[in-house]
């Protein structure tokens, strides 16, 4: 079953036990906030309406993320692709994998030619939301048939008039004590 949390913590209790070690960086964002909003006298933009970021749930952001899934599964290519910013990237598994995205299409458009390009299952997701509500970042554990329990992770932004995603990174989990071993293995494969 997925996890969906916004950055509040209400179902923590006393203990506090689920928060996030990200929530350091949440306490300095929001220091930053506050000390940018007095060093600048509390100055506001022009609401034009071009640049409104909606008050959003976790779950509207995760359904982002289901969707981008599911376009993969399904081999939606353009449904996959209009979910990344126009900047976006694509971190893989191997180490000289940095797509930007129109770089990463190119690469993907053969996998997309079949009935699926490749599938991760969503198990577990954690969402957190800056302060002002236009960025996002998250971190999800993946379950795949090629390669078992994987990661994503990465950040989201209001683009568009939607959550796009501006950065999404593919990781393997190493347990600890086979890491020694996976590491000599790299180090094997890069003098080849």
């Amino acid at each position: 079953m997925l996890e969906h949390r916004n950055n509040n913590h209400a179902d923590c209790g006393a203990s506090r036990k689920c928060l996030s070690p990200l929530t350091n960086m949440k306490d300095h964002l929001l220091a930053l906030t506050f000390t940018t909003l007095a060093i600048g006298g509390c100055a506001t933009p022009s609401n034009s309406g071009k640049h409104l970021v909606p008050k959003t749930t976790s779950l509207e952001i995760a359904a982002v993320l289901d969707s981008f899934h599911d376009a993969a599964a399904t081999a939606d290519e353009t449904r996959y692709f209009g979910h990344f910013a126009a900047d976006g990237v694509f971190l893989g598994t191997d180490a000289t994998e940095y797509w930007p995205v129109a770089d990463f299409r190119a690469f993907a458009q053969p996998y997309f030619g079949g009935e699926s390009a490749w599938v991760y299952v969503p198990q577990e997701r954690h969402i957190y939301l800056a302060p002002g509500g236009a960025v996002a970042w998250f971190y999800e554990k993946l379950l795949s048939d090629s390669y078992g329990e994987t990661r994503g992770s990465g950040i989201l932004v209001w683009e568009r008039g939607g959550w796009r995603i501006s950065q999404y990174v593919l990781s393997f989990p190493v347990p600890n004590h086979v890491a020694g071993a996976v590491v000599e293995l790299i180090k094997g494969s890069a003098s080849e």
